[in-house]
């Protein structure tokens, strides 16, 4: 703006010198500082070419202060174009954003902001995108000998809340079952036994079907799990599945220490999230597991480490990939006390399990039906987290 009226002031000033040539009038001349008629000494010309110039002259002037108005505005249209972006940048929320999106905001902005020689600061907090249940595949693994005793209390509490998101991965076709769970269950054709070539069979699948999804996480969960579902989803909702999450809770007070069976014969430290209590997985990582752990690797490389299916999965994660195991209390499995959650604590738990030590049961402490109807307490659990079910004691 100081250039336009620098520049407009010395316009008029040569202006003002261009009409002395030409006076006030027709044909005048100064004497003793005050114009007489006669003829300008400085220019002699028709009173018709003079007008004519006089109009070039005006219209001349309306161009040029046009263009100083232009050229004032262009000056700070950068500035101008600064403050649009960085208002287009403040309204974008890159909580929802993902890594990948955020960064080509900032590329965007980079080209248009950075070039100015100005530098623009800003705080963003990146929330995850909204999680819901049909974003969550949950897996069970179970076996034949199971189904009546433990997929039956499954079925009736938990699994109602889940029905289209829960499937169960046995050892054997069960026509009964699969009409119970809507077709949701699959037959892996693995061995029915316990040991670590089962259980890593039984595991390839659960991940292999989950990479065949659209789903955003893979939550496995053993036989003799409760899930508290809600809990779970909103869980997951703080974390952003297209991060590499290893969601999960040790059942050891260390890291897991094995001699490396590679070519160099080393030890190899790392944390494992124990299958009895349950475990997430977020996709971003099992996409990056695919090379070493999809279409059968994952049995490989249990067989490799000699060492059964929740321990492979914390193998090929911690160690392979190196990404953390991130551990989660309110997964809960059999190996802890399940009389030591609180009450009030129940419905802030994800997870719970049970077994029988001997002549004493490990379960969780909650009043309700008779102990003889339910001796595993997970009716008496969901009607603690969900009294509406016909079952519930009124």
């Amino acid at each position: 703006m100081f250039v336009y009226i620098r520049d407009h002031f010395e316009f008029v000033r040569a202006i003002h010198d261009f009409k002395s040539l030409f006076g006030d009038g027709p044909y005048c001349e100064v004497q003793d500082g005050e114009q007489v008629k006669g003829l300008n000494p400085y220019l002699k010309m028709s009173g018709k070419l003079r007008r004519l110039l006089q109009t070039f002259f005006v219209a001349f002037l309306a161009v040029y202060t046009t263009l100083l108005a232009y050229q004032t505005l262009s000056r700070a249209g950068p500035f101008n174009n600064v403050i649009s972006e960085s208002s287009k940048l403040s309204n974008v929320d890159y909580r929802y954003l993902s890594e990948d999106q955020v960064g080509s905001v900032v590329t965007v902005s980079e080209r248009k902001l950075f070039t100015t020689n100005m530098v623009t600061s800003a705080t963003a907090t990146i929330r995850p995108p909204t999680t819901t249940l049909d974003d969550v595949f949950i897996s069970v693994k179970t076996t034949k000998y199971y189904h009546k005793s433990r997929l039956n209390l499954i079925l009736k509490t938990w699994f109602q809340l889940a029905k289209k998101q829960t499937w169960f991965f046995t050892d054997t076709d069960d026509p009964e079952f699969q009409k119970r769970t809507d077709g949701h269950m699959i037959n892996t054709n693995c061995s029915s036994s316990h040991n670590r070539k089962a259980l890593c069979c039984k595991m390839s699948v659960e991940f292999d079907t989950f990479i065949n999804s659209d789903k955003k996480w893979f939550c496995h969960f053993d036989d003799d799990n409760y899930v508290n579902v809600p809990r779970l989803v909103r869980f997951l909702g703080d974390y952003n599945s297209r991060e590499d999450w290893y969601l999960g809770k040790p059942s050891i007070q260390a890291p897991l220490e094995i001699i490396s069976r590679d070519k160099t014969t080393q030890k190899v430290k790392f944390w494992f999230a124990t299958g009895g209590a349950g475990f997430c997985l977020s996709r971003a990582l099992a996409l990056k597991m695919v090379p070493i752990a999809s279409g059968g690797k994952f049995i490989g490389t249990g067989e490799k480490i000699r060492l059964p299916d929740d321990v492979t999965m914390g193998y090929i994660i911690e160690h392979l990939l190196k990404k953390p195991l991130t551990v989660v209390d309110q997964f809960h499995s059999h190996l802890e006390p399940m009389k030591f959650i609180r009450k009030e604590l129940l419905h802030d738990q994800i997870s719970f399990s049970y077994s029988r030590n001997k002549d004493e049961w490990n379960v969780v402490k909650v009043e309700g039906l008779d102990v003889k109807h339910d001796p595993y307490r997970f009716l008496s659990l969901h009607c603690h987290l969900f009294p509406h079910y016909s079952f519930c004691p009124r």
